[in-house]
């Protein structure tokens, strides 16, 4: 019962669409520009680096306050698995960026607010994404591939830690707490299989940022 109430919780904090939100303070729907994502990389693309980064910081934030109230509530009584707990309520928040009910489940593709969760769950982790992800934009100037690859990063950096140790959890919990991280991913190159497709073939859109 802890994980669905955990997941729920962070379902309702993800469904706070700052993307959206800003892009109506703008007088238009962010889903009707560029990729048609409410997230923050479609919102620097279409309304400049501000914008941007509003949208970036409270996607990550809402999954942050998810994590912070499922600490909250099961922080004492779930002391032995809340490193687990945590990561459902951070999936739940991603989920609910991804899939607004009220937006007709059209959303981000969740790679701000995952950034948060990596944040939440460790702050080395979020320091070594940050820098994978800086590295690759600029060299790339695909935003696509950076993100692709904090998913995948964020996973790897799950299961060593993990297995170092570092979330003193017993080995069943420590496996699913592998295995929701492994969806995250999952979902992360799922979002992003429009993008993979342009890459593959070429027409993957460069970062270009617009000066608003």
């Amino acid at each position: 019962m802890e994980r669905v109430i955990c997941v729920l919780i962070g379902y309702v904090c993800g469904l706070f669409q700052t993307g959206f939100i800003n892009g109506k303070l703008h007088h238009i729907d962010i889903r009707q520009y560029g990729s048609g994502n409410a997230g923050a990389t479609n919102t620097l693309r279409t309304l400049g680096w501000k914008s941007g980064l509003v949208v970036f910081l409270g996607d990550g934030l809402k999954c942050i306050l998810a994590v912070f109230i499922a600490r909250l509530l099961y922080g004492k009584t779930c002391a032995d698995w809340m490193p687990l707990l945590s990561m459902y309520a951070g999936a739940g928040a991603v989920l609910g960026h991804n899939y607004p009910f009220y937006l007709k489940f059209k959303g981000g593709k969740g790679i701000a607010s995952t950034g948060g969760l990596i944040l939440a769950t460790n702050v080395w982790m979020a320091v070594i994404d940050m820098i994978l992800f800086g590295v690759i934009v600029a060299t790339t100037r695909y935003v696509s591939v950076g993100s692709l690859a904090v998913v995948t990063g964020f996973l790897i950096e799950v299961v060593v830690y993990g297995q170092m140790g570092g979330f003193h959890m017993a080995r069943p919990y420590l496996y699913e707490m592998y295995a929701v991280t492994a969806f995250l991913m999952v979902l992360g190159f799922y979002r992003h299989r429009a993008n993979i497709r342009r890459l593959l073939t070429g027409n993957e859109n460069k970062l270009c940022l617009k000066k608003k």
